[in-house]
């Protein structure tokens, strides 16, 4: 597992929005989830690193704070394959071998 990739060094979109962007603006959980037209179940899942970013959320958030939604996405991306870097030798696949 080369440093890059490891699972520490990846923050949880939620966590990234819920500190740098929904708490400067003074939301609570409910207030932005009414701002962005979700339930307050799907924020806070979100905010608090339960539920993975969603496309769609993605470019709610965009729309409301003008962060881009392909830079969230890209962050959700990283964070998930770091995860999964982190057990990636209990994955048992063998390797294919290359065509004759």
């Amino acid at each position: 597992m080369g440093l890059e990739m490891h699972p520490s060094l990846y923050v949880h979109p939620g966590d990234w929005l819920k500190t740098e962007i929904v708490e400067p603006y003074g939301f609570t959980v409910t207030g932005v989830a009414d701002h962005l037209k979700v339930s307050r179940q799907q924020m806070s899942a979100l905010l608090n690193g339960r539920a993975g970013l969603s496309a769609e959320m993605a470019i709610r958030f965009e729309t409301a704070f003008g962060v881009k939604a392909d830079t969230l996405m890209r962050m959700q991306s990283a964070y998930e394959l770091a995860r999964a870097r982190g057990h990636e030798d209990e994955i048992d696949v063998e390797r294919v071998p290359e065509p004759a």
